[in-house]
């Protein structure tokens, strides 16, 4: 009983120190005040000049797009990698594992150099085509998809893409109707965790993006700097809402997962 309610303890003091900074801020986006530590009243402000603000709702509008377009390129590429890695060789596999591991555990800072030194320099292509900062946001994402494909492919039975090319199945038809519908949760899974790298880096987009283009990150770095009050506390409006998106999603794919899991109980249940 002493261990459990210890356990308990520790647990309680670090869901505390994760969660009690992003909850203050929460509180403080809808104050007046402009000092957090000070008291303050009731004010949806914050949220007005939010979405009333042109350069801000632009900053937004571009961060997401931006998000989504190199998340999409990254869950192809991760995707076709896993599963061209999964039908290969041991020795292959080892070797692409380890060099897929590379990027992942690499600064993002180093990732972000290397990608402005190779486009830029040594290619000379233009950072105004925006072409450096997706790629430099697809080969962050891209190995953070792999890894959430790979596990899926290694539960899926793989005899039945090997039964499916025996009764006739061309290797694309097998693909899209035996492979994918098997690994889907896991490409779901990296998509959402390719647009969250994306929607939180700072250090790529600060070596490959344009001039005139701001993601949230870079904005926000930008903002604490300057002298805007209005600006820094509608972004703990955003900050507020990013988190509460981010949390639905996460407890909406808990219960999609949950209520597969329960379905499929059911069915073997039925079954036997």
């Amino acid at each position: 009983m002493k261990k459990k309610c210890i356990k308990i303890l520790i647990l309680c003091l670090v869901l505390i120190f994760i969660y009690a900074p992003i909850l203050i801020l929460a509180v403080y986006s809808f104050t007046d005040t402009a000092t957090i530590g000070t008291t303050g009243n009731f004010s949806l402000q914050n949220y007005i000049t939010l979405f009333t603000t042109p350069e801000l709702m632009d900053m937004i509008g571009g961060t997401i797009s931006l998000a989504v377009l190199s998340a999409f390129i990254a869950t192809i590429l991760g995707t076709v990698g896993a599963i061209g890695i999964f039908y290969s060789k041991k020795n292959t596999q080892l070797s692409a594992n380890m060099m897929n591991q590379i990027p992942v555990v690499n600064a993002d800072v180093v990732t972000g150099f290397s990608v402005c030194i190779l486009l830029v320099v040594v290619f000379g292509i233009n950072k105004e085509t925006y072409f450096p900062l997706i790629a430099g946001h697809v080969t962050l994402s891209a190995p953070f998809v792999y890894l959430a494909v790979l596990p899926k492919l290694k539960q899926m039975d793989s005899s039945l893409y090997e039964a499916a090319l025996d009764l006739g199945a061309t290797p694309f038809y097998a693909l899209r109707k035996v492979i994918i519908p098997q690994i889907i949760s896991g490409i779901v899974s990296g998509f959402a965790l390719a647009v969250t790298l994306s929607l939180d880096d700072y250090f790529i987009a600060t070596y490959t993006k344009p001039a005139t283009f701001d993601t949230i990150s870079t904005y926000v770095v930008n903002a604490t700097k300057g002298s805007q009050t209005e600006i820094k506390t509608a972004l703990w409006a955003l900050s507020t809402i990013i988190f509460v998106i981010v949390l639905l999603i996460a407890v909406s794919m808990n219960f999609v997962s949950t209520d597969r899991s329960d379905n499929r109980k059911a069915g073997q249940t039925g079954e036997n």
